[in-house]
């Protein structure tokens, strides 16, 4: 995270700045702008929760092995199979690291700076700025939890492939 001086975090400024905007009667095209970037911020939201969703439920299934009832097809006894059940875990973490990149992603705000500005002209262009690069930034988060979802759904049917094939054999 980058740290540009002493910035005012408080949503109370990005408030007056919107005030400042609206005391001009808003054109219908910066109403449609802003429009456009709530509905795409909320989709990555959306998509963001029902990734964090589906880690939340692949990281169960895939501790599956080391929680399995004795017997049970995937079961794992951590004492006899150390290389197994190191494995298993191993195959988690990428899903683990999605889910944090999840979150981190939820909870990007909008970093919004109006030092310097009294036209209203000046604030809008300043919250379109700060709500691209949010969209941006939780865009590259959701796409790199993709990719690490998918690398954590496949070692974890590998280690499931090699617990199999270890009891079958």
């Amino acid at each position: 995270m980058r740290w540009r001086g002493r910035r005012n975090r408080s949503f109370r400024t990005r408030l007056r700045a919107f005030q400042e905007m609206r005391g001009e009667n808003p054109d219908p095209g910066f109403i449609a702008d802003l429009e456009f970037l709530e509905n795409r911020d909320l989709d990555l939201s959306v998509r963001l929760g029902g990734l964090l969703a589906f880690n939340a439920l692949a990281i169960t299934i895939g501790t599956h092995p080391i929680s399995a009832s004795p017997g049970a097809p995937l079961s794992l006894d951590a004492v006899t199979q150390p290389a197994l059940t190191i494995a298993s875990i191993v195959g988690i973490a990428p899903l683990i690291l999605s889910s944090f990149l999840c979150l981190r992603a939820l909870l990007l705000g909008e970093e919004f700076d109006s030092d310097g500005l009294e036209k209203a002209d000046g604030l809008r262009q300043r919250l379109f700025a700060a709500f691209t690069y949010s969209i941006d930034a939780q865009a590259r988060l959701l796409t790199a939890a993709v990719r690490w979802t998918i690398a954590g759904g496949a070692l974890t049917l590998v280690v499931w492939g090699w617990i199999l094939a270890a009891k079958m054999l």
